[in-house]
């Protein structure tokens, strides 16, 4: 029978853990700890650096989760909102590792390695694995990073390809446009990089207006950005926002633009509006990093990147918002790259983050 996972919000850290902290963290008891090869009982923080909703990372990190533990009885699962206040985000992680209830940390988030770094310190027993992120050195730490120069860069593609057609909503200015909730380096030398490059390969004269909300949740802020955006002659969106995405996504409606979208499949939001979505494998990258959890195979103190040649990585082209509003010429060049870059025959070179 499948079990409901319970979504946490962030509670007010008690007294008696703050007491705790500096108390290293033994396993608890009747468990073996991540990496003991024959556990069979596993508990497991899922830590969202946020809120599941609106966040296709995070939606499909708990999904993920979810139907692993409801494939094994013996692995307990905690969902937990750290909200969006990132000051708070360490503190918050302290509190929950210091109860004791779990065996393993789970997030999904650039910046999540450096918090657990610190965390780690105070509980060397404590293991974590992060996705969407990279870091290595640390022997309580996995990571494993998506390749996300690669999505942007066929995304980008299919941008191009868009603003440079004669679509109705298409105009002359072979302009595109990228809203981002904050700047961090995966998006600065990975995502708007690929995003760009990729566009180009489709024409070289074409640029990119960039912008950034300054929250994960501001749609409206969003939609204002998006509306200027326009103003200024661009055609296609992409974004990396949380939910102030769906802002951008009115405003595209609204006015008359297109979207590509990053990561999941968004296009029974907008149909006709949002053209193209990539594919991130987190649901499944997250079953077999917690099998391998439960296997003693997880390698602490390294990071792993993973892409379309992998299979972690792809794009839904089997959907009718893409067949049924994309034009037939645009789909053959578009799928033919695809197919490319997930043979490893479209050369880059990825840039260091």
């Amino acid at each position: 029978m499948k079990r409901s996972i319970p979504v946490i919000s962030a509670p007010v850290i008690s007294a008696a853990l703050i007491l705790v902290l500096g108390i290293p963290l033994a396993a608890a008891p009747g468990r073996e700890s991540p990496g003991g090869g024959s556990a069979k009982n596993l508990s497991v923080l899922v830590y969202i650096t946020g809120v599941v909703a609106g966040s296709p990372p995070y939606e499909l990190l708990a999904a993920g989760a979810q139907e692993f533990a409801a494939r094994h009885p013996g692995v307990r699962i905690n969902v937990y909102e750290a909200g969006f206040n990132q000051a708070e985000w360490e503190e918050q992680l302290t509190s929950l590792v210091a109860s004791g209830e779990y065996d393993l940390v789970l997030g999904s988030n650039p910046s999540l390695p450096e918090l657990c770094v610190n965390v780690g310190k105070k509980f060397p027993n404590m293991k974590f694995v992060i996705t969407d992120a990279d870091f290595s050195g640390n022997s309580q730490i996995a990571t494993y990073l998506y390749n996300q120069y690669e999505q942007s860069l066929y995304l980008g593609y299919l941008a191009g390809l868009i603003t440079t057609s004669g679509m109705p909503n298409a105009n002359s200015d072979r302009k595109i446009g990228f809203i981002a909730a904050q700047e961090y380096p995966l998006l600065n030398n990975h995502i708007l990089p690929g995003f760009l490059a990729g566009a180009r390969m489709a024409d070289p004269a074409i640029t990119m207006d960039f912008r950034v909300v300054g929250n994960w949740f501001d749609a409206n802020k969003a939609a204002d950005l998006a509306g200027s955006m326009i103003n200024a002659g661009v055609d296609v969106f992409a974004a990396i926002a949380g939910g102030a995405s769906q802002g951008m996504i009115r405003a595209a409606q609204e006015r008359g633009a297109y979207v590509v979208y990053h990561n999941t499949n968004e296009y029974a939001n907008a149909p006709g509006v949002i053209l193209g979505c990539g594919l991130m494998e987190q649901k499944k990258l997250v079953m077999e990093i917690l099998e391998d959890v439960m296997a003693g195979k997880i390698r602490y103190g390294s990071s792993r990147t993973v892409g379309a040649g992998e299979g972690y990585l792809d794009f839904i082209a089997d959907d009718p918002g893409y067949a049924n509003y994309v034009p037939q010429d645009i789909q053959q060049k578009f799928n033919g790259f695809m197919a490319d870059i997930k043979a490893g025959k479209i050369p880059y070179t990825l840039p260091p983050l």
